[in-house]
């Protein structure tokens, strides 16, 4: 029977700090945490040495982590410059992906943790149509709404709208949107992170939260009467809130996330707090996925200077989410 225990990451983009990372965070955590490396043995070898283990099915890797680095292999077509992306390797990338996806939801690891992803030579090598890897995810688990999650230690928040342009924000922000962020994170924390009746905190979308309407309307016209009817239901809601006394300390023990209506909103308070230590997590998926919050930082590719913490801070929260209780 498979060791639940074990996690499965995708190797990302190899021209970046995903390798190094790997196997920095392997090096951390071994069985305490054990995983498997999904990707092209070839990007791992030189930094692991004789440690690597090819293995064929992420029991084996469980019953080795303790003492070698396990890879689950998939052949990339390119070569590897650090900090230069080889196109070629973007159907490797995508398999290793889908790869982790279908072990998953076999039942033969407990989560998925994914590395950074370079969408550029995604693009240019297998004309990959989405705008990240969560989108990606999604269409894989047949979903059509999901929800990004930061969370750290000291905070956890989820932007309503995500990668578009502050302009677009307003028209894009519809109750029916929000109605279903709100919901989704209220089930993820929940199933996945084991809080009953989560309480969230629900962001303005202007300076003051509109400030009674005198900078912008949106929070009088529907935010505010959404609030009120989604904690009707039973929700545990409060708000619309200024979003700039959101997030200082006191603030902060009053809920288990808060929603933020756009893409800074969210990032920007979790990363002045917790830098190295944001995890991503895509709530709303038929199983657990996590990701550092950090791209593939080619400028530092191949220096040995990149720091894991950000990964291992996902693996461990992966394997918390699998055992909630």
């Amino acid at each position: 029977m498979t060791d639940k225990r074990v996690i499965a990451l995708s190797c990302g983009e190899p021209a970046g700090i995903g390798p190094e990372i790997a196997v920095k965070a392997w090096h951390q955590l071994r069985d305490q945490v054990p995983f498997v490396w999904i990707g092209d043995p070839r990007f791992v070898q030189p930094l692991v040495g004789e440690k690597m283990r090819i293995v064929t099915s992420p029991q084996e890797a469980s019953d080795i982590a303790a003492t070698a680095f396990p890879v689950l292999p998939v052949t990339f077509e390119g070569n590897t410059t650090l900090g230069a992306a080889d196109p070629k390797n973007a159907s490797g990338v995508i398999s290793a992906i889908e790869t982790g996806v279908e072990i998953v939801r076999s039942g033969q690891a407990s989560a998925l943790c994914t590395a950074p992803i370079h969408k550029k030579a995604l693009i240019d090598g297998a004309g990959f149509s989405y705008p990240g890897h969560t989108e990606f995810l999604a269409d894989l688990a047949g979903r059509d709404r999901v929800v990004m999650m930061l969370a750290s230690q000291q905070l956890r928040v989820v932007p309503a709208t995500i990668h578009i342009a502050l302009k677009d924000v307003p028209t894009v922000l519809t109750p029916e949107l929000l109605r279903e962020v709100i919901t989704l994170t209220h089930q993820g924390l929940g199933t996945q992170f084991g809080i009953k009746s989560p309480r969230l905190a629900i962001a303005g979308l202007n300076p003051h939260a509109g400030e009674g309407g005198a900078m912008g309307d949106e929070e009088l016209n529907w935010i505010r009467e959404l609030v009120c009817v989604m904690s009707d239901e039973g929700f545990n809601l409060t708000g619309p809130h200024p979003a700039d006394t959101m997030f200082h300390a006191a603030a902060r023990t009053r809920y288990d996330a808060a929603i933020a209506m756009y893409h800074d909103q969210a990032l920007i308070p979790i990363k002045t707090l917790d830098f190295d230590k944001g995890v991503n997590v895509t709530l709303g998926l038929p199983f657990i996925r996590t990701s550092p919050d950090h791209g593939t930082a080619f400028d530092i590719a191949g220096q040995d200077v990149a720091n894991p913490s950000s990964l291992i801070e996902a693996l461990k929260l992966a394997q918390q989410m699998a055992d909630p209780s």
